[in-house]
């Protein structure tokens, strides 16, 4: 058990001195999606699925939240320069921000 702990110790060392900061932003806010999702995954299971719909929409919000999210760390991380070599930072962020304004005039029109 203690080799678990120096491993992941060792993980959160390194993440700290070679994660910039703009990419730690990003995983926070994919952080939070992802215990959005899990609070309400668990209030449905705890509280039950009355209005269907409204669980349904934001579900599939906080899943397509999260996966735009990753395509957007995956887009600006530097080491990925080479696969996402002719997308600049700002058209990832632009990319990022019109696919949320998408996501969510849909998830609106959904729950009516």
């Amino acid at each position: 058990m203690s080799s678990l702990g120096g491993i992941l110790c060792k993980l959160y060392e390194e993440y700290g001195a070679r994660t910039p900061k703009k990419l730690k932003l990003v995983d926070a806010y994919l952080l939070y999606v992802l215990l959005t999702g899990i609070i309400q995954f668990l209030y449905c299971a705890l509280v039950g699925t009355f209005p269907f719909n409204s669980f349904l929409s934001g579900f599939i919000s906080t899943v397509a939240c999260f996966v735009l999210g990753t395509c957007f760390r995956m887009q600006v991380n530097p080491e990925n320069k080479s696969q996402f070599g002719n997308i600049t930072q700002e058209r990832a962020m632009a990319d990022f921000i019109f696919a949320h304004i998408i996501l969510h005039l849909v998830v609106m029109n959904f729950i009516g």
